[in-house]
């Protein structure tokens, strides 16, 4: 498991430990349509993306799965870089900014990070989280399909990465596109089984899981780590 997700399971473990929120959540005034929306994503992992996770997982080698996994963190990099321009936090910027640099050059065009090693960490910033940084709220809990978990100003920060800073998505040729998508998506997947295993067994409601899980984490995102609740 990457370092990334260490994070994420510190926290599904506290929201697992002081248990989910009741029935009712203010931020969830869309619950019967979003539980719907969940259930339907539920089954569309199990029937189609757990089993091409799996698979990926059996036949790809461990080297060829992390080049992979490189390669799409390295175009993610500029989403980053551009988040956070717009946020003005400069000096991960312009550390985002040399990521891709020496990620696209010396490390294969992403494929080896190289940039790690040399100190130059991996941040986490997207739209909607610029939002909040400049006082947006998240508004109402919302479950996209296919996409999953997400707010009403979350769902607008993704269309905007989707259309302006998203690499995969400007590719013009419409097959490579898809193939390019669908291999990010299997990679993902496949990086959060044992995750989603362990979370499927131990959460009670694993929509409600989900949604707390989703909100504390993205409000701690937008926080940056400083213990005020605004977002």
């Amino acid at each position: 498991m990457n370092t990334h997700g260490k994070p994420l399971i510190a926290l599904a473990t506290a929201l697992l430990l002081t248990g989910c929120a009741s029935n009712g959540d203010p931020r969830d005034p869309l619950e019967p349509y979003n539980r719907t929306m969940h259930s339907f994503n539920e089954g569309v992992d199990r029937a189609v993306l757990k089993p091409l996770a799996k698979g990926y997982q059996a036949i790809a080698p461990s080297p060829v799965q992390s080049g992979i996994r490189n390669f799409y963190s390295n175009l993610d990099d500029v989403t980053v870089f551009t988040n956070n321009l717009l946020q003005f936090k400069l000096e991960q910027a312009s550390s985002d900014l040399l990521r891709v640099a020496f990620n696209s050059s010396f490390g294969l065009l992403g494929l080896i990070d190289i940039a790690t090693p040399m100190g130059l960490k991996k941040h986490n910033e997207d739209f909607g989280q610029t939002l909040g940084r400049w006082g947006v709220g998240s508004g109402p809990y919302l479950v996209l399909p296919f996409f999953g978990p997400s707010s009403f100003r979350d769902g607008v920060g993704l269309v905007v990465d989707t259309a302006t800073t998203d690499l995969v998505y400007q590719v013009e040729d419409i097959p490579t596109r898809n193939w390019t998508l669908a291999l990010r998506v299997v990679s993902r997947r496949a990086d959060l089984i044992d995750a989603k295993e362990a979370i499927e067994e131990a959460a009670l409601d694993n929509y409600e899981f989900t949604r707390d899980f989703y909100l504390e984490h993205r409000k701690a995102l937008v926080r940056d780590g400083r213990p005020s609740a605004a977002e």
